[in-house]
């Protein structure tokens, strides 16, 4: 799945030592607001220090995040899961710049009507 839009929030990074490995772990949250008529916000998460080093997301900057949802339980609750896996930018350049026509648009001409007999009614 893909989500385009600008990032409001870089929380801090959170990070620990897997208890069945003992390997070190780090994760980093982002919230990112969609520009429909009504903006969406979304919350990801970018998983080991590596891709959080390789995709190196800034606040107000415009990129479309690819993730995965998955679900997981955790004492009786349920939560989700958004882990982004791939980030483009410059996503607002692209949405900014449309395509324009070289060739000025002008409005289409109205039809032009013959003036017929005032004695014809119309039927309705």
């Amino acid at each position: 799945m893909e989500l385009a839009g600008k990032v409001i929030a870089v929380l801090e990074p959170k990070g620990g030592v897997s208890k069945s490995t003992g390997n070190p772990w780090k994760t980093q949250d982002y919230v990112i607001e969609t520009h429909e008529q009504f903006p969406r916000r979304m919350v990801f998460n970018v998983f080991g220090e590596d891709k959080i080093n390789q995709f190196n997301i800034q606040l107000n900057e415009e990129i479309n995040v690819f993730f995965d949802i998955n679900a997981r339980e955790y004492q009786g609750r349920w939560f989700n899961d958004i882990r982004a896996w791939r980030i483009d930018r410059n996503v607002g350049d692209q949405a900014a710049a449309p395509v324009v026509n070289a060739q000025p648009v002008s409005a289409p001409e109205p039809p032009a009507f013959e003036q017929q007999d005032s004695t014809e009614d119309l039927p309705f």
